[in-house]
């Protein structure tokens, strides 16, 4: 099981964001998960599905492209698979930019 963060915990940090919410071409590191109201499966189904697809605290994640339409979906690197996610599920991934 993935473990959720607080968001509260998050209020002093500027720098961990949703990674539904970066741009193409932004990189950096998987921080944690906070699941949101807003998803398109129940969080048990999804939570399985991002274990599957490699997306674990401290994986690398890069967003490679993103789609025509409101920019859904994205493309994005995970260390060294590339996966496809929507916006609103990858809003549950929480990270970091990479230094």
């Amino acid at each position: 099981m993935i473990p959720s963060v607080e968001l509260a915990s998050l209020e002093n940090s500027t720098e961990v964001h949703r990674l539904g919410r970066s741009a193409k071409g932004w990189t950096g590191w998987v921080t944690g998960f906070a699941p949101t109201a807003d998803l398109s499966l129940p969080w048990t189904e999804l939570e399985r599905r991002l274990l599957e697809m490699g997306i674990v605290e401290g994986a690398k994640v890069e967003i490679l492209a993103e789609g025509p339409i409101r920019r859904d979906p994205i493309a994005v690197r995970v260390d060294d698979t590339t996966v496809a996610l929507r916006r609103r599920d990858a809003d549950v991934i929480l990270v970091s930019p990479a230094e």
